[in-house]
């Protein structure tokens, strides 16, 4: 019995890289505390956005979509879960310094709710346990991108169809919730995009880019001399 637990914890040893959420809690716990928010996201377009309370459903399958694909390639996939805990983590950690840096926050939820139901009173309940404050860039569209990108990449996403669009669709509907429920401002979105650009590259097309960069071999010939 020991054994088998010995060879279990062998075997899932890059579980450990799971850690990271230790120091992550801290540093978003410490922020969420003492941020006092310098800059304000916000767009005109968000004027334009209504409340629509529907949206709290796909914005709370943000932790069972990120937990499911983390969990998954750690036990299906080696390679596919090492990407994305670098994509996901590497974009975290910069998300974290930026809103250390830049305090920022959002003046968008409503002070009264249109309707009263239960998933208003969901809403309500999001937003007294996550206040207005480090928003930008978005870490719940920057995860969902980057579970999206390593399913499609994956061999999962690459066999099943309808594996691969059912992510795409709750990538989006994740990401629309967040404006939606007004969590974000589309600002907030797009600067979760821009920040997913450079970790794809780097993450997954970085080692294609080196291949493609690597200076072509110099090749020799052997020459051959004859004594007269």
């Amino acid at each position: 019995m020991i054994r088998n637990w010995k060879t279990t914890l062998y075997n899932y040893r890059h579980a450990a890289l799971l850690l990271y959420f230790v120091p992550y809690m801290l540093w978003f716990g410490w922020l969420q505390g003492n941020a006092r928010p310098e800059h304000w996201a916000g767009s005109w377009i968000d004027t334009l956005i209504p409340f629509q309370e529907i949206f709290v459903i796909p914005y709370l399958l943000w932790f069972f979509y990120v937990a499911a694909a983390v969990g998954y390639f750690l036990v299906r996939s080696k390679p596919d879960y090492f990407r994305l805990c670098a994509f996901l983590f590497g974009g975290m950690t910069v998300c974290l310094a930026i809103y250390t840096v830049f305090p920022n926050g959002q003046i968008l939820r409503p002070l009264v709710f249109p309707r009263d139901n239960l998933l208003t009173d969901a809403v309500r309940t999001i937003y007294l346990a996550d206040p207005p404050i480090n928003v930008c860039p978005s870490i719940h569209c920057f995860n969902s991108i980057g579970v999206n990108i390593a399913i499609r990449r994956s061999e999962l996403g690459r066999r099943h169809k309808a594996v691969r669009w059912g992510s795409e669709v709750l990538m989006v509907l994740i990401c629309m919730s967040t404006v939606f429920i007004k969590q974000h401002s589309i600002a907030d979105v797009f600067a979760a995009i821009l920040l997913a650009v450079p970790f794809y590259f780097v993450v997954y097309r970085g080692a294609e880019l080196a291949r493609a960069f690597r200076p072509a071999p110099i090749r020799t010939r052997k020459v051959k001399f004859e004594n007269p």
